[in-house]
């Protein structure tokens, strides 16, 4: 999901210039292939194959593909909650009904047309995937910077749940270091179209 609008530091800022600059040199056909690969990938990972609910999202524009992956899960049974853009910059969350039921919503994104949760919602989540552009040595993720999702991790953190967070990333987006500001949480695994890579929790 995209969502920016807050000020920054600086360096934050030019990383996350740098890594959407390689993302738009992306061909079609490789990020369609990336995208097999994520889903393969993540669909091995015990956090989602034994996950009674996964709040996830959907890929728009050059974002690493998760289409593949929420249909994977829905046929597996698993309750896949999506998120919906509330005007304040939150989210709210629906059910993934299938690729039918998503609607183009604002900023280019896709939204589930279902029956709205609440943001509370995202607190029953086994796993929970959060987009990004980077995620470093540490775990730590570099986000768009629309702080949608610091909301999501500190509405997590206030329910005292303790859902595993896994980021979808192109290759050249795990870096040595991610710039972190003391609301920042890291993930617990990433996956790329070359495999999985966990982080102590």
């Amino acid at each position: 999901m995209s969502t920016e609008t807050r000020e920054e530091p600086t360096e934050k800022a030019l990383l996350r210039r740098a890594l959407l600059t390689a993302r738009a040199a992306l061909a079609p056909e490789d990020i369609a292939h990336a995208a097999g690969l994520l889903a393969e990938h993540a669909l091995e990972l015990s956090e989602l194959a034994d996950a009674d609910t996964v709040a996830a999202y959907v890929s728009v524009g050059r974002e690493p593909g998760t289409r593949a992956l929420l249909d994977a899960l829905r046929e597996r049974g698993v309750r896949v909650l999506l998120p919906v853009l509330l005007p304040d910059n939150d989210l709210d969350w629906a059910p993934y009904e299938g690729a039918e039921r998503l609607a183009k919503a604002g900023r280019g994104l896709l939204e589930p047309v279902g029956e709205r949760l609440g943001p509370e919602a995202v607190c029953a989540a086994d796993a929970v995937l959060l987009p990004g552009l980077a995620v470093d040595a540490r775990g730590m993720r570099l986000g768009r910077g629309g702080g949608s999702y610091d909301r999501v991790l500190a509405r997590l953190v206030r329910a005292a749940t303790d859902p595993a967070l896994v980021v979808l990333l192109y290759a050249n987006e795990v870096v040595a270091r991610v710039p972190e500001e003391p609301h920042d949480h890291p993930v617990h695994a990433v996956v790329t179209p070359e495999g999985v890579r966990r982080f102590e929790r």
